[in-house]
């Protein structure tokens, strides 16, 4: 029977020195990780006193299957919006509108019978919708890129770079500071705002004699509705931003010329006017958005396009009141 013999600390010692191994370094005290579930994430750096770490790199080397593309996809975020969107027009507004004609605002414009009256309550209730979309833009409430995230105890103090979409307030936590990164003005002065546009279409309208109505349910339910969303869901923001801005600029204009041709002799309002050339301007827009799209999950990318059948409900119904 072999028997087992135990190796002196001397000869285990002169052994390793033969296989060639070396002993690990020693451990420094600070740790980084390259999170693969962040693709925009800066490198994480935890402090961590009293606590022997390694540095570790974990990466992601799992090929992942080849999936259907989105409509529109190809092209970025915004092409896909614009594909959703075309879809909720009826065949009259849009080829590739697929919705049928239910609402009066949804014929034809041509056969349209608006009122100054019900023209003024649209724009009054306009005005208070872009009031508050770009009070939230100047306010920037939600971020538009990325997010450091500070996390604090009494002993130490972690920094985190994450993408904006995968953050949210949570006590338990501990999120004692939010640092905006990158653009938190990246939506401001786009030359689309339309809130000062409108002002000076309502004291034109003042002067010539008209009253100008207070704000009616349907303005006032989309403005608390936007301010809802961008505290607590920026894809959905997005979505409604998107859809007012871009909405105006194409069939919002042909809308108001048609209905300018029918109550106001022709005058074009300040509403319908651009500094400089819109065409840049939106696509100056179209560039952002689809940079700030570029760090979303594909989850949160169809979680804003879903709601763009609500941002046509809220529209529609200020829309309507063009013919009360």
């Amino acid at each position: 029977m072999a028997s087992l013999t135990p190796i002196s600390h001397s000869h285990s010692h002169s052994l390793l020195k033969r296989a060639n191994v070396r002993p690990p370094p020693p451990p420094s005290f600070f740790s980084s990780f390259i999170l693969k579930d962040f693709p925009y994430s800066k490198t994480l750096s935890l402090k961590l006193p009293r606590m022997l770490t390694r540095n570790v790199v974990v990466s992601a080397t799992t090929a992942e299957k080849p999936r259907k593309r989105y409509p529109g996809e190809a092209k970025g975020f915004v092409e896909e919006m614009r594909f959703v969107a075309m879809k909720l027009h009826t065949k009259e507004q849009a080829k590739e509108g697929e919705k049928e004609v239910k609402q009066p605002e949804e014929r034809p414009v041509q056969r349209w019978e608006p009122s100054v009256d019900g023209y003024l309550k649209f724009l009054v209730d306009s005005k208070l919708v872009y009031d508050t979309l770009e009070g939230i833009i100047d306010k920037a409430p939600f971020p538009s890129c990325g997010v450091t995230v500070v996390l604090l105890s009494a002993k130490s103090s972690f920094f985190f770079r994450f993408p904006a979409s995968v953050v949210r307030s949570n006590e338990k936590n501990k999120v004692i500071s939010l640092m905006w990164s990158a653009s938190d003005a990246e939506f401001r002065d786009t030359g689309l705002e339309r809130s000062e546009k409108l002002a000076k279409d309502l004291q034109w309208f003042k002067e010539q004699g008209c009253t100008i109505p207070e704000p009616s349910s349907p303005g006032v339910t989309y403005a608390e509705y936007l301010k809802e969303l961008s505290e607590k869901d920026p894809q959905a923001f997005i979505c409604h931003f998107y859809n007012i801005y871009f909405a105006h600029s194409a069939g919002g204009r042909m809308i108001g010329k048609k209905v300018a041709e029918k109550i106001l002799d022709k005058k074009e309002l300040e509403f319908y006017k651009w500094d400089g050339d819109l065409s840049q301007l939106l696509q100056n827009v179209r560039d952002k958005l689809n940079k700030v799209a570029e760090s979303w999950t594909r989850e949160e990318k169809n979680h804003c396009l879903e709601e763009t059948e609500k941002s046509f409900k809220y529209s529609g119904d200020i829309l309507r009141l063009i013919l009360s």
